[in-house]
């Protein structure tokens, strides 16, 4: 079994370049096989969670041919089956976005009830809601979602709660209704607006993605185009904690800084220095952190997926600050990994209260999931002596060249799939 094996102590210093927004992605490629036409998308991310969607869509007979590592040409013509059950995409939450888009091209699809990490309840009501709004017919049984409808008409939907899959989805399957659909309390996320321009430029008729009122007026059909994925907000945020965690000098390259503003800004409550450039963010650390207070929310707010990565750096700064989570009730799994690492952390409920320490030390630890794992490794990155983190197919589900990239800021990090190259690594490290 994979792991990483990780030395601490070293400052990560240097330049790291990031790569396509998985989660824009993962939607981004639902969306190409809405045309018979070919549908080319750049700057994909090399990880598991996109390489199980493109395997899922060439499963149900899209026609699918990979230009090279980061890039994919897709046309649904040839798609023969509306139903994606295959056991790899249970294992990824973005699996339902097959069916807003098999919805709105064919009127009809199954999915498997999608996965991903355990880090709580993740309803599906609101794409329920959104699809039945539409004209739709919705079953669970089997363990599948099926949708279908004799036609979709566009309607007025509120969503009860602000939910970023609910509003992808019914963005994709209003696009090819009959008539106006307005969605209110819409998402407001980066990757919300990357597909609203995908779809756009498919000769889709979207206004206002990335504010809390969606307009779509339906077409009759959608074309081919060639698409770029956004720069991966959350994988940017990872490598600017990680300067601020291991006390380095990391330049993070190929970036929009808008999208980034809320976690800028706490770096810079807790002592860090940022430089903003046009595609580009520096983030230089100091040795004292200051104690803040955190609560994850919707965007543009501080977002849950960097939670875990904030938790890390507070475990270290001067004083006591609490970390409020109001997505999922589950996010909290770490930090009985943290506190075998020195860390002093109580969780109630929902908030954890963090009294900062000088120091974590090596410890073995287990990755729960996908975000937290990779805040674990950060934390061996700062901590003194030997870290081991295990499970690490969580974190391969995101992070595209993981190890490779904190290699290359100086981090003392390798993978390795046995005792004997665990030892190998402390000897050359030691």
């Amino acid at each position: 079994m994979e792991k990483y094996i990780i030395k601490g102590g070293t400052p990560l210093m240097g330049e790291v370049e990031i790569g396509g927004a998985k989660n824009s992605a993962l939607a981004l490629l639902a969306a190409t096989i809405m045309t018979d036409d070919s549908v080319v998308i750049d700057n994909l991310p090399d990880v598991r969670d996109i390489n199980v969607l493109i395997d899922a869509i060439e499963g149900i007979g899209a026609t699918v041919k990979r230009n090279d590592r980061h890039s994919v040409c897709i046309s649904g013509r040839t798609i023969r089956s509306f139903c994606a059950d295959n056991e790899y995409i249970k294992k990824i939450r973005a699996s339902y976005y097959l069916l807003g888009a098999l919805l709105g091209k064919f009127k009809k699809a199954e999915v498997t009830l999608p996965g991903g990490c355990n880090i709580g309840s993740r309803p599906i009501d609101q794409h329920i809601k959104g699809f039945e709004a539409l004209g739709a017919t919705v079953v669970i049984e089997h363990g599948m979602i099926k949708v279908k409808a004799d036609r979709l008409v566009g309607s007025h939907i509120f969503f009860d709660a602000v939910s970023v899959g609910a509003t992808i989805n019914v963005m994709l399957a209003a696009a090819l209704a009959e008539g106006n659909t307005v969605i209110e309390n819409a998402a407001k996320e980066p990757h919300i607006v990357d597909v609203a321009n995908l779809l756009n430029k498919m000769g889709a008729n979207i206004r206002g993605a990335g504010t809390d009122i969606i307009r779509i007026k339906g077409v009759e059909r959608l074309h081919g185009t060639e698409y770029s994925v956004i720069p991966d907000q959350i994988e940017a945020g990872t490598f600017m904690f990680a300067a601020a965690i291991t006390n380095g000098d990391i330049l993070v390259k190929n970036v929009i800084p808008k999208h980034l503003e809320i976690l800028s800004a706490k770096l810079i409550e807790v002592g860090c220095k940022i430089e903003e450039y046009d595609e580009a963010i520096r983030v230089i650390a100091t040795d004292v952190k200051k104690s803040t207070k955190v609560k994850t929310l919707p965007y543009p707010g501080f977002p849950t997926d960097m939670q875990p990565q904030m938790t890390v750096i507070l475990s270290m700064a001067q004083g006591t600050s609490t970390v409020i989570e109001t997505i999922f009730e589950n996010r909290f799994m770490y930090v009985d990994e943290l506190t075998k690492m020195g860390a002093k952390i109580t969780v109630e409920g929902n908030v954890a209260v963090i009294e900062g320490v000088d120091k974590l030390t090596g410890a073995s630890l287990n990755a729960h999931d996908l975000r937290a794992g990779a805040a674990l490794v950060l934390a061996g990155l700062a901590a003194e002596g030997f870290t081991t983190v295990e499970d690490i197919h969580f974190i391969q589900r995101g992070y595209e060249a993981f190890e490779e990239k904190l290699s290359k800021l100086g981090g003392k990090i390798e993978k390795v799939d046995s005792e004997k190259e665990e030892q190998k690594f402390k000897l050359r490290v030691s």
